[in-house]
């Protein structure tokens, strides 16, 4: 099966040797994304709620680029450097999908890529 590498101008690049997601078939594997401006290439400002929002804003854009939405996402993973953040990262959470929510995971972890506060990457289908 082919893969097909999806990129767009309208998230940032990628911080290291990947793409921003893979097509395969039907199915779009999206990298994590960090609170990235990709206008400025800097970890936007404000914490983790705002870093949360841009990284929704990041994924929308690649998952529209392969075709996809975010009410089509099927498993998420949310990295966050402090757990206790988890309850407020809810709340924007909810508010990006509709009425299926998909699978997740999430974890506290040591530390993230330029210093964020949060990581998320996603599994979606085809619209």
């Amino acid at each position: 099966m082919k893969i097909e590498k999806v990129n767009t101008q309208k998230a940032p690049k990628a911080v290291g040797p990947y793409v921003q997601a893979n097509k395969v078939g039907n199915l779009i594997f999206c990298s994590g994304q960090l609170g990235i401006n990709p206008e400025t290439g800097k970890i936007v400002e404000g914490g983790v709620l705002e870093e949360a929002k841009q990284v929704f804003k990041n994924i929308e854009a690649v998952l529209e680029e392969a075709g996809s939405s975010m009410n089509h996402v099927v498993k998420s993973l949310v990295l966050l450097k402090d757990i206790a953040d988890f309850a407020e990262v809810n709340k924007i959470y909810a508010e990006q999908f509709n009425d299926v929510l998909p699978a997740r995971s999430a974890f506290q972890v040591a530390a993230l890529p330029l210093g964020g506060n949060i990581e998320i990457e996603v599994i979606a289908v085809e619209k």
